[in-house]
């Protein structure tokens, strides 16, 4: 999944990879969705939804980063019946494809869409639930989309899976294209650096 322009505050506090404290950063993690839930449901009668869905959006990022992700679709679910944003819909979608459930994780991306139509993080999303089933075809347009939105953090994530679908198809010049895109967002993004190495070498694998 593409990260987000609105990560949660706890989740910047925290570090970005988590790679640094390790059990520690885990058990702040662990205590930060806890008191989140916590807060949103025994305060809920002087939050408002706004906060209480935002509490809950928080939740089931860092969840879902735990590998709780039946716990963090609850959360995002909890966050939806408070108020519905792109976002939450988005991240829903996010934890369900890590379930396997991808065509449910396409129907939350979509209605995100319909929500916020210039939010970039669904378009991108669904073209790679698209890609990781095979539908090159039909990722295509979706990570164009996702380029052209007006609304998203990280546009070097759907340039690099263009690349991706590019290279696949043998297209190897306009692969090497979108992966200098990806760059020109993020010098050090890996899977444009991979791209680019594999054209290079004269490879697939990897991809």
């Amino acid at each position: 999944m593409a990260e987000t322009s609105g990560r949660p505050a706890v989740v910047r506090f925290l570090g970005d990879k988590g790679t640094r404290g390790g059990s520690r950063w885990v058990a702040a993690c662990a205590l930060a969705a806890a008191c989140a839930v916590a807060s949103a449901q025994d305060l809920s009668s002087e939050l408002t939804p706004e906060r209480r869905a935002r509490l809950q959006w928080e939740a089931g990022y860092v969840l879902h980063q735990l590998g709780e992700y039946e716990r963090a679709v609850e959360a995002y679910r909890a966050s939806i019946a408070d108020r519905p944003t792109a976002e939450a819909h988005t991240f829903l979608g996010w934890s369900l494809s890590y379930l396997g459930r991808i065509d449910e994780a396409i129907a939350e991306c979509k209605i995100a869409i319909k929500l916020d139509p210039d939010f970039g993080n669904p378009y991108n999303d669904i073209g790679v639930y698209l890609l990781e089933q095979g539908r090159l075809k039909e990722a295509v347009p979706w990570l164009e989309q996702a380029i052209a939105s007006k609304r998203y953090c990280c546009y070097q994530f759907p340039h690099a899976n263009l690349g991706r679908i590019l290279l696949m198809q043998g297209r190897v010049a306009e692969a090497r294209r979108s992966f200098e895109r990806a760059l020109e967002y993020d010098p050090y993004y890996m899977p444009a650096l991979v791209g680019l190495e594999l054209i290079r070498r004269g490879g697939l694998q990897g991809l």
